[in-house]
């Protein structure tokens, strides 16, 4: 008789550290890239239009970016919240942290929203909207502001997804929300196939009719029932104080920070803006090109909230810490790629936007400065991510307010008007800015200070 012999199935390998953080920021990655790449093709068809109508779009971003800060500061909250609940295997307590934070971004948003439609036409005179640009802006301004509001609580689940580790539901419906961004503007800037020729407000309205198709797409994934994150929109709403505290303790210097932040850049931008209609115009477009440098940092930072959160949520902060480190070192080798592509190519990627020359030549010498701060972007970025997973936002508010400020704006303001370096003064501060941030969050985070914070 043949002896029997015992099979033993062989326990599927754990995902090593590098894996784990692919699976996370890859799905961002692409999220991130195809964001970039439908600003920088709706750029490039606005920029057909001429340079006033760049300059309107620009201005008009900046005043949105603003709005846009409490909400981007809930949704910090929002993550490190979630992310530790699941850490520390409470699934239920992090779905009923989605429901609290989804409402306040509904109350948000209508507020925002409303903001934005009342007062576009004062925000873009303050801004330094010239005639020219006033008759392009305002429509598109109000336009955009109006999405706020589904943008607000597509933003939120967004937040809540990434928390609990799902960032391929975010990449699935972005991607499907910006084509469908690309295809309206192609329609509604340009009026073919029957339909209207609106120009920039155009593409002010096919960005506002993706958001609301996001927002229709993030909630049913959330309803659906088959994600962690499973909000229970069966019961009346109720405040959970406890919730809302502990993503607050989070959120608010993280609010602040966004404040600051998106304070200094408006300042920034009447600082540029003062330089003429077509050296703005240059700026915007290398503003828009820049935003493919924003990829690797945006992905690698949500890796990195994801796992220092749910490390420190399982109390292993010696994870957390070679978690974030390892983060940092991939995703600035990524980010590298941006840098080479500035440095040789700038004036290639400009001649898409535009035909002036004045608009080619400054673009491609302020993409190439740019290109030699890439690393410390990368660093500024990441490590970000890592504290703000740990709750630690204090610190990052700190760092950007420093940079901002003191970088960007009071040594602008130098470079640009008292040295009379123009366009060339300002990314020059932008660059010490970035130096700035990467230096003072890389310190904190060697520091180990961010694994004792309490969420």
């Amino acid at each position: 008789m043949a002896e029997a012999r015992a099979i033993t199935a062989t326990p599927a390998a754990e995902p090593t550290l590098q894996q784990r953080i692919m699976k996370l920021a890859g799905p961002t990655l692409a999220e991130q890239f195809l964001v970039s790449a439908v600003g920088i093709a709706d750029m490039i068809m606005v920029g057909k239009i001429g340079p006033a109508a760049i300059a309107a779009v620009g201005l008009t971003n900046q005043p949105i970016m603003f709005l846009h800060s409490a909400l981007m500061a809930l949704n910090v909250g929002t993550t490190a919240l979630v992310a530790r609940l699941i850490g520390a295997r409470q699934p239920e307590r992090a779905s009923a942290a989605a429901k609290q934070t989804l409402a306040v971004a509904l109350v948000l948003g209508i507020l925002l929203a409303m903001v934005a439609v009342l007062f576009a036409a004062p925000i873009l005179k303050i801004m330094g909207a010239g005639p020219d640009v006033m008759e392009n802006g305002v429509g598109y301004f109000k336009v955009v502001g109006a999405g706020i509001l589904f943008g607000a609580m597509a933003m939120n689940m967004t937040a809540s997804l990434r928390g609990a580790g799902d960032t391929k539901s975010a990449m699935k419906i972005n991607i499907i929300a910006n084509l469908f961004n690309v295809v309206g503007n192609y329609l509604l800037i340009n009026g073919v196939f029957g339909f209207p020729r609106l120009g920039v407000v155009g593409a002010g309205v096919a960005t506002t009719l993706s958001r609301v198709l996001a927002f229709a797409m993030f909630l049913r994934v959330i309803r659906s029932g088959k994600k962690i994150i499973r909000p229970d929109f069966t019961t009346r709403y109720a405040l959970d104080w406890e919730l809302l505290r502990r993503a607050f303790k989070v959120g608010i210097p993280a609010a602040i920070e966004q404040f600051v932040l998106r304070a200094g850049m408006l300042v920034f931008t009447t600082v540029v803006s003062g330089l003429g209609t077509v050296t703005f115009a240059a700026h915007q477009v290398g503003m828009n090109i820049m935003s493919i440098s924003f990829m690797p940092g945006m992905a690698f930072s949500v890796a990195a909230t994801t796992l220092v959160g749910q490390n420190l949520g399982a109390e292993k902060p010696e994870e957390a810490e070679i978690s974030a480190a390892e983060t940092r070192r991939i995703g600035m080798m990524v980010g590298m790629g941006a840098a080479v592509l500035f440095f040789f190519l700038g004036r290639q990627i400009a001649g898409f936007y535009s035909t002036d020359p004045g608009v080619i030549g400054q673009t491609a010498l302020i993409l190439r400065l740019y290109a030699l701060v890439q690393p410390a972007q990368s660093t500024a970025f990441i490590l970000s991510g890592a504290l703000r997973g740990a709750g630690d936002t204090t610190w990052v508010l700190y760092a950007n307010t420093l940079g901002t400020w003191v970088g960007r704006v009071i040594i602008g303001i130098a470079l640009v008007r008292w040295l009379g370096l123009g366009l060339l003064g300002a990314w020059i501060a932008m660059g010490i800015d970035q130096l700035g941030r990467s230096f003072l969050i890389s310190s904190r985070f060697k520091s180990g200070h961010w694994k004792t914070q309490k969420v």
